[in-house]
C-alpha cells in the first residue's frame, strides 16, 4: 500500500445513455474524488483521504453500477468492462513503457502486466510516479473478475456478508502478513476495499435503503471512529496518518464514509438534478465522467511535465515577476491545464473502447 501515498482515481463505466439519463449524484461524487486525487498528488496532504477518501468512494460507485450490469449475463459484462478499460490503458502503456525504454529500461517476462494488469506492472524507478497508480486498475480489474462470485454470496445474506467483509483486512493486519511483491499487494488491496465494492452492491439491492437510521448510522460512525483512531493512533508505525499508507485506517474509515454516502443516496433520494441549472459545472461532471479513465492516467504525467514547463516560465522577466512559479496552487493549475490538453488528445481512446464514435469532448 505504500505506493498509494502517490496515487489515488478511478475507473468510470460511462454507459451510453444521453447525459440526462446519469445520476448526477453518483457522477458527482465521482468527480470530486478525481479533483481529490490530483490535488493529493499535487500537494501531498496527508489529511486528504480523511475528509474524502476518493479511492473507496471510486469502489463503492463502481460495485453499485457492476451489480446494475449483472442483470445481464455475467460474461458478457465482464467482457465489456474489461474493453473499455484496457484500449485507454494500452494507449498510455506504449507512452510510459516507451519513454522508460527510452531511458535504458528493460523489463523481463514481467512485461505481460502491461498487456493485462491482473498483477503490478514492472516499471523503473525513473517512471516511478507515472506507473504506479496502476494499482487501482489492477484491484478494479479483479473485483470485475470476481464480482459475480462476490453478488452471489451477498445475495445469500447481505448484511452479514457485508460485515464480515471487514474480516479479510483485520486478518491481513493482526493475523497473518501476505507475501512481498504483487500477490501480496493485490491481497492487500483487494482486502482494504472490498466492503466499499459490497456497499454499492448493497445500494443496489437496496438493502442500505431498507435499515433504519438507529441500525446503520451507529455502525458507519463506529467505523469511522475506528479508521481514525487506527490511523492517529498508529502513525509511530507508518510514519504518518495518511489512509493511504494504513490498510486497516483506510479500509475502516473508508466504508464508514462510503456507507453514509450511500444510505443519503437511498433514504433520501438525493440525485443533485439541480446542478443542471448551472450549465459549467454541470458539463464539467459530465466531461469527468465520460473521461474518467483518460483523466486518472495521465493526471501524474502532466504534474511531473509542468515541472519542466514552470522552469521555462523563470526565463520570462514577467512571468517570473508577475506569477507565483514557486507556488504548489500554481503547478495544480498548469497540472490541470495539460490534464484538459490530455483529454482532448487522448480521450478519443474511451469513446473507441466503448464502441462510440471518437469525439473529442462527450
Amino acid at each position: 500500500m505504500g505506493a498509494h501515498s502517490r496515487v489515488a482515481v478511478a475507473v468510470a463505466d460511462p454507459p451510453r445513455q444521453a447525459p440526462a439519463t446519469r445520476d448526477r449524484y453518483f457522477d458527482t461524487l465521482r468527480a470530486v474524488a478525481l479533483v481529490r486525487v490530483v490535488a493529493y498528488h499535487t500537494f501531498g496532504w496527508a489529511w486528504a483521504g480523511l475528509v474524502f477518501p476518493s479511492m473507496g468512494v471510486m469502489f463503492g460507485l463502481a460495485g453499485t453500477l457492476m451489480a446494475r450490469s449483472l442483470e445481464r449475463p455475467a460474461p458478457t459484462v465482464i467482457r465489456s468492462r474489461v474493453r473499455r478499460l484496457l484500449p485507454p490503458f494500452w494507449f498510455w502503456g506504449v507512452f510510459v513503457v516507451g519513454a522508460m525504454l527510452v531511458r535504458g529500461w528493460m523489463p523481463g517476462w514481467q512485461i505481460v502486466y502491461w498487456v493485462v494488469p491482473l498483477g503490478d506492472p514492472p516499471g523503473s524507478a525513473w517512471g516511478e510516479q507515472a506507473w504506479e497508480i496502476l494499482w487501482y486498475l489492477r484491484t478494479y480489474l479483479w473485483f470485475v473478475l470476481l464480482s459475480p462470485l462476490l453478488l452471489r454470496a451477498f445475495r445469500l445474506a447481505p448484511v452479514p456478508v457485508l460485515l464480515a467483509s471487514l474480516v479479510p483486512v483485520v486478518a491481513l493486519t493482526y493475523a497473518w502478513r501476505p507475501p512481498d511483491g504483487r500477490i501480496g499487494s493485490a491481497l492487500t488491496d483487494l482486502a482494504t476495499f472490498l466492503c466499499c465494492w459490497l456497499l454499492g452492491f448493497a445500494h443496489h439491492d437496496g438493502v442500505l435503503a431498507r435499515l433504519k437510521p438507529a441500525a446503520l448510522v451507529p455502525l458507519a460512525l463506529g467505523a469511522l471512529a475506528y479508521g481514525g483512531w487506527y490511523a492517529l493512533g498508529h502513525q509511530a508505525e507508518y510514519g504518518t496518518y495518511d489512509l493511504d499508507e494504513n490498510p486497516l485506517a483506510q479500509a475502516f474509515w473508508s466504508a464508514g464514509f462510503v456507507m453514509l454516502l450511500m444510505y443519503a443516496k437511498a433514504r433520501f433520494r438525493t440525485d443533485f438534478a439541480g446542478l443542471a441549472r448551472f450549465r459549467g459545472p454541470d458539463r464539467l461532471v459530465t466531461v469527468f465522467n465520460a473521461r474518467a479513465v483518460t483523466i486518472y492516467l495521465w493526471h501524474e504525467v502532466a504534474l511531473v511535465l509542468a515541472v519542466p514547463l514552470i522552469d521555462q516560465f523563470w526565463k520570462v522577466p514577467a512571468f517570473e515577476t508577475y506569477l507565483p512559479l514557486d507556488s504548489q496552487w500554481f503547478l495544480f493549475g498548469v497540472g490541470w491545464v495539460l490534464i484538459a490538453l490530455f483529454v482532448l488528445l487522448c480521450g478519443w481512446v474511451e469513446d473507441v473502447a466503448a464502441r462510440r464514435k471518437p469525439r473529442l469532448l462527450p
